[in-house]
């Protein structure tokens, strides 16, 4: 039975002094859950965010990284640096990443086998725009995406990739994925990995859902068979919601 991971992503928001407010609030309200707990903060907040969640069961993870392990790249930061300070999980490809800071397939790879050279845990996004959605390109889009980012890794890697199946047009934007859209969408990135890297990889992996997820949603897409957990954005601003899609099964 795969487990549920419920992560947030803050994105560029909240201060440092924000961050330990918002976290010492949701400490309580998610301490008797069985499902993992992460939030993706800003590199600013990470040590403090990690200081304020030690000894509890919320992990914190980066929203990026690079993956060279040093060098001349003004304004990156590591794998080896967010390891250094006790950081566990990282976020790769995002597409805010892909679309303002031109990511691609082949950096999103490079940086998946970073995160495992240095042992980090990625959560991996893949996605289709609107207008690939409307031509009927989803599938052809998301498992190519997956095939790519996962390119040389192992089975043991691929089976420890947590992927993040975000249609584009639904992040921010309200608009939400039927449930039964989201998770066929999310079997067939399941059925791709499978063909690939065999069938007791593929079932091992957990695919989340993204886009718009809120308390008033998290149940119904958690419930279906293949959605393993969200990775949540506006709403994982706000503790006393973001513990409700934390606990959605309580």
């Amino acid at each position: 039975m795969r487990k549920k991971v419920i992560a947030g992503n803050w994105k560029m928001n909240m201060l440092p002094n924000e961050a330990m407010s918002f976290i010492e609030q949701l400490i309580p309200l998610v301490k008797d859950t069985e499902n993992e707990v992460i939030l993706c903060v800003p590199y600013t907040d990470l040590f403090y965010a990690l200081l304020t969640a030690q000894n509890t069961n919320i992990k914190i993870g980066a929203q990026n990284m690079h993956f060279e392990e040093k060098g001349a790249y003004t304004g990156e930061v590591s794998g080896q640096m967010l390891k250094s300070i006790g950081v566990e999980y990282v976020i790769i490809g995002h597409s805010e990443r892909r679309q303002y800071f031109a990511e691609t397939d082949e950096t999103v790879n490079k940086k998946l086998k970073a995160t495992f050279e240095n042992g980090l845990k990625p959560i991996v996004c893949v996605g289709e725009t609107l207008e690939q959605r409307e031509t009927g390109k989803t599938t052809e889009i998301i498992t190519k995406q997956t095939e790519l980012a996962l390119e040389g890794l192992t089975e043991e890697q691929v089976a420890n990739t947590i992927i993040a199946y975000e249609p584009i047009w639904a992040i921010g934007t309200g608009k939400t994925a039927t449930s039964e859209d989201a998770n066929n969408s999310i079997k067939e990135i399941r059925n791709k990995i499978c063909q690939i890297y065999g069938q007791t990889t593929g079932s091992r992996v957990i695919i989340q859902y993204g886009g718009s997820v809120k308390s008033s949603n998290a149940k119904e897409l958690f419930e279906m068979s293949d959605i393993d957990g969200g990775l949540v954005g506006g709403a994982s601003l706000k503790a006393d919601e973001f513990s409700k899609i934390v606990n959605y099964n309580k």
